[in-house]
């Protein structure tokens, strides 16, 4: 072996790896090298200080009134003083019940509580039976033609996490449609003929005068009216005479809805021309299901 190339070599490794024992030449003594010495004080000051670190990361540790309260169930009972199967038991239940409380509250928990955005599909049983009934089995959403049936995320609370919802940016209810009736293996939404699906009202729909073209820019439009798949029409026009951006008078269609006859499809909603949001909104209100929640109350109707 060359000589030159075996000092060469305990040289970087001498670098590298600080002092380790070298060979020079055939029958010296091994010795140890004094390279690489100079990085000893900085690497013990490293660990000085990494020391000193855990030290008081773990003092603080200790200290921490969570940390004590959880080591607090691992003590002894001798040393604790408290029977551990009773702390655990007590800890237990709270858990226990203030999780039951959790996943029962839902926005329409209350009677006078309702979601406007939980438009559930046609033929759905009151909230309480329908959280109850509903499997998350997905069926409803499948055969939706429309693909208006969507499944919710928090908007119906823990205990209605993935239950079907209809959301009308997305589609709408078919007037011509019961797939999801016939599909539902629960009957958390019932099985009714498809005349009787049609006088069902899952919602009611609301004009946003200040998107509306008619109502907000005087410029005509008449999309939702034509859309609407009702025998009589439930959105209807009353001609008033406005100004328009050039200050002349001129003479405009204005839409209303007529409740008694809205069944909350939410074609309109879906086919409205204005982007971003909608200027018409179909809410929960009125619903078929749920006499509680309806526009007005003093009358058990609509209108009262």
């Amino acid at each position: 072996m060359n000589p030159g190339a075996t000092t060469a070599s305990s040289a970087w490794l001498t670098v590298r790896a600080g002092p380790i024992r070298t060979l020079h030449g055939a029958g010296s003594h091994p010795s140890v090298s004094t390279a690489g010495t100079a990085s000893r004080p900085a690497r013990t000051r490293l660990c000085f200080s990494n020391s000193i670190f855990r030290k008081r990361a773990m003092k603080r540790l200790l200290h921490n009134p969570l940390f004590r309260w959880i080591a607090g169930f691992f003590r002894p009972a001798d040393e604790s003083g408290i029977d551990l199967s009773r702390r655990a038991a007590i800890g237990a239940g709270l858990t226990g019940i203030g999780g039951v409380m959790l996943l029962g509250v839902h926005p329409q928990a209350g009677k006078r509580s309702f979601n406007s955005n939980l438009v559930r599909p046609p033929g759905s049983t009151n909230e309480q039976d329908f959280l109850g009934l509903c499997i998350r089995c997905g069926e409803c959403m499948k055969v939706c033609p429309t693909n208006a049936i969507q499944p919710t995320l928090f908007e119906a609370g823990l205990e209605g996490l993935w239950s079907p919802v209809l959301n009308m940016k997305l589609g709408y209810c078919e007037y011509e449609c019961n797939l999801c009736m016939q599909v539902c293996p629960t009957d958390a939404i019932q099985l009714l003929g498809l005349d009787e699906k049609k006088q069902i009202r899952i919602g009611t729909a609301f004009f946003d005068k200040d998107r509306c073209l008619p109502y907000a820019f005087a410029r005509p439009c008449i999309v939702c009216e034509e859309h609407c798949p009702t025998p009589k029409k439930a959105i209807w026009f009353e001609e008033v005479e406005v100004l328009n951006e050039k200050a002349e008078r001129v003479m405009l269609k204005q839409p209303r809805i007529n409740p008694d006859l809205c069944i909350g499809c939410g074609i309109c909603e879906n086919k409205c021309v204005v982007e971003d949001q909608p200027a018409v909104r179909v809410t929960s209100a009125g619903e078929t299901r749920n006499p509680e929640n309806q526009i007005l109350l003093s009358g058990g109707g609509i209108y009262g």
